[in-house]
């Protein structure tokens, strides 16, 4: 029986995309295109006597910071240590080759374990909270991200992700940007729209862009990936009948430079992304 470890393609994505309905992430193949188009060289396949059996992506974020996601394994090669061995692979791209100081990344309860087995610590909890849009206006917000967004995510997220947050921006949905740079975006899902990534320098900005955002998404289900300590968006999610579903744990690896202000974090990119 023989693993290897290749990087994926735009071929792979059909059977990337199988996995990911499998798991009923949420991502769709536009998002799976992001990661490859943002890291062509930190996306990986891992096969199983020659036969695909799961991915991983990771994305960097400067010299500071990585992430990595899509970590998923098809049902039927699972408990072969595939899993960890598409984690090793990234954590020696991100660390050994490409000199990379931080490695995070979402956990799930269940793969905390192998994450705290391969060396990560906790960082800081979060959960996703899942609603439905209000519908409440036909024409969303389509402002310009602009350098004052930019230096104000740097600030709060701790690394510089604009190339990311332009391509969110670009594909998405929504964009609402504040004078004073705070920001949120909204975009489509396979299974729910989703809310993030939205930064914002305080609770009055963020709650705002928030609320206008939620108002004009589609009356479907809507995922808003929140910090535990973000207590002004948890308030403003019950005001609004969302409901907690899904429990989250940030963890890092290598050298922890910063956790960010995860208070003034009202949207996560995603999981995958930070």
């Amino acid at each position: 029986m023989s693993i290897r470890l290749r990087t994926l393609s735009e071929g792979d994505l059909d059977f990337a995309n199988q996995l990911r309905e499998i798991a009923g992430w949420n991502q769709t193949l536009a998002d799976w295109r992001r990661f490859i188009s943002l890291a062509p060289d930190g996306c990986f396949i891992v096969e199983w006597n020659g036969q695909p059996a799961g991915t991983a992506t990771t994305t960097s974020y400067g010299q500071d910071l990585a992430w990595i996601g899509m970590v998923l394994v098809h049902p039927d090669f699972r408990r072969r240590g595939l899993g960890q061995a598409l984690l090793e692979h990234c954590i020696h791209h991100l660390r050994e080759v490409k000199k990379i100081r931080c490695v995070k990344l979402d956990a799930t309860p269940d793969g905390q374990p192998l994450y705290e087995k391969l060396g990560f610590t906790a960082e800081w909890s979060l959960q996703r909270w899942v609603g439905t849009g209000g519908g409440q206006t036909s024409t969303a917000p389509h402002d310009s991200l602009n350098a004052t967004s930019a230096k104000l995510d740097q600030e709060i997220f701790a690394a510089d992700r604009s190339d990311l947050l332009h391509s969110l921006a670009r594909d998405g949905l929504a964009c609402r940007v504040l004078d004073d740079g705070s920001y949120g975006l909204m975009r489509p899902g396979m299974n729910a729209t989703y809310l993030g990534s939205s930064v914002a320098t305080c609770a009055k900005s963020g709650t705002t862009i928030a609320r206008e955002l939620i108002d004009c998404a589609p009356p479907s289900p809507l995922f808003w990936d929140l910090p535990d300590a973000n207590q002004a968006a948890i308030e403003l999610a019950k005001s609004l009948d969302f409901e907690a579903k899904r429990d989250l744990l940030r963890m890092y690896l290598g050298d922890h430079n910063d956790a960010g202000a995860p208070a003034r974090m009202f949207g996560l990119a995603e999981p995958g992304l930070g």
